[in-house]
């Protein structure tokens, strides 16, 4: 749950987290198109530099990006002065390899990057700020489908938080002004994979997740001034979730899915309100919000999705103290989109499509292939009775609402995406490997 639009914007006018407005890939009021190509349909594109599969946020007028840019700059390189190897100014042609690249090499020192911020007009695309967040070689490497940047940016129409992970978490107005900063150390990921949760708002609490090899934890910190107001350890492995944050059962939770448990924690002091086990490894699905229900998946070879009561308290792993559980077709690395009492998912980061009846799990559509979808990491979105589900290769299908597959269109950008979709409007925006794209009827 996410902090109330002002009075004076209308709510159609907000993505204010990767996830949307209600942290489930929906909006009630926007209304995307329903066809494009590189051709046909792109009010504009803008050239992104760097690489990164942070999504794009969206306040009234403004669309906030993170991206990470490779400055070709050795460490060693830096220190002696010496001539770098590659350019200093890298532009948008310095992008994320292709999903057949080899992992990068684990031993290979990372060269200096820059870690952006980046604010845009969303209506033109033209660039209204920019900030060096830091510029500083990252201390471990990354899988080569991840990126330094894959965290999303959060806002609560007041402030805008930026998370780098170990390269620090900073907050900004929504002019670009410096508020705060906070470095909470480095990381220590699996196999050196990267980083990549986005952290959460509600209220003047911003929660950090921080799940690694050793040591995981969960941050409270304060809106305000980024001072660490509670910090609880967590018994897990390294975690790619982002956290949710809910007022229900008299209390506000901030929920955090994991390989070992899903929980629940206190906004205010950090304590767990509840935990439930259950998942599979390598959790980087959101939990998603369902009436009374939290529901928590994970898909990484095998599948597991469970609904779990918000009055919930202590451990309730046992099945008859959960809602529901299922053992099928779960996603690896996009989360689920929650749709007019339906859950729509991917299996692992395939375009095989299920839907569950949210509140008792019952399948309504059962593991159907997307023809046209290969490899998926974006998360679905929907609205207008339609759902957009996005493929790696920039392919985007659009099915309609309902208990059967119809696709309505297939569609592309012409590259890459990782990064989920955001709707407002009439419109829809997509981070794509070179550029961000503004797709509307012309």
């Amino acid at each position: 749950m996410i902090a109330a639009a002002h009075a004076e914007d209308p709510p159609s006018e907000h993505w204010p987290q990767w996830r949307g407005p209600h942290a489930n890939g929906f909006s009630s009021t926007a209304n995307p198109p329903l066809e494009w190509s590189p051709e046909s349909n792109i009010k504009w594109k803008t050239p992104i530099p760097g690489r990164g599969s942070a999504s794009p946020i969206i306040w009234g007028d403004r669309l906030f990006l993170l991206t990470a840019v490779d400055t070709g700059v050795q460490p060693e390189l830096q220190d002696r002065g010496d001539e770098p190897r590659g350019s200093l100014e890298p532009t948008a042609s310095d992008a994320a390899p292709h999903a057949d690249a080899p992992p990068e090499d684990a031993d290979a020192e990372p060269n200096i990057h820059k870690f952006e911020v980046i604010c845009l007009d969303r209506h033109t695309g033209d660039l209204l700020w920019q900030r060096t967040a830091r510029e500083a070689a990252p201390h471990e490497g990354m899988h080569a489908t991840n990126s330094y940047a894959s965290g999303s940016a959060v806002t609560d129409g007041n402030r805008l938080y930026a998370s780098f992970g170990s390269h620090g978490i900073y907050c900004y107005d929504l002019d670009g002004k410096l508020l705060w900063e906070q470095d909470l150390g480095d990381m220590k990921t699996r196999l050196g994979f990267g980083e990549g949760a986005s952290p959460a708002i509600h209220g003047e609490t911003l929660v950090v997740p921080w799940d690694q090899e050793k040591n995981s934890r969960i941050f409270g910190l304060d809106a305000a001034t980024g001072e660490v107001k509670w910090e609880t350890p967590r018994d897990e492995p390294t975690g790619w979730a982002t956290p949710v944050v809910v007022e229900a059962a008299g209390r506000t939770q901030a929920i955090l899915n994991g390989y070992k448990r899903s929980r629940s924690y206190d906004l205010e002091t950090g304590e767990v309100l509840w935990e439930c086990g259950g998942q599979v490894s390598s959790a980087i699905p959101s939990t998603v919000i369902v009436d009374d229900l939290a529901v928590c998946m994970t898909g990484f070879q095998k599948s597991a999705v469970v609904a779990i009561p918000l009055d919930a308290t202590g451990d309730v792993t046992d099945a008859d103290r959960v809602a529901w559980k299922s053992t099928k077709g779960a996603p690896f690395v996009p989360s689920p989109l929650l749709y007019d009492g339906k859950l729509y998912f991917v299996k692992g980061n395939t375009g095989i499509l299920s839907c569950l009846d949210a509140r008792t799990g019952e399948p309504i559509i059962n593991q159907k292939r997307l023809k046209g979808i290969g490899d998926v990491y974006a998360s679905p979105v929907g609205a207008a009775g339609r759902i957009y589900v996005t493929a790696r290769d920039g392919t985007t299908v659009v099915i309609s609402d309902g208990d059967k597959v119809e696709i309505l269109a297939t569609n592309s950008v012409g590259e890459p995406v990782d990064a989920s979709p955001a709707l407002v409007g009439n419109d829809v925006y997509i981070r794509g490997e070179q550029h961000l794209f503004c797709i509307g009827a012309e």
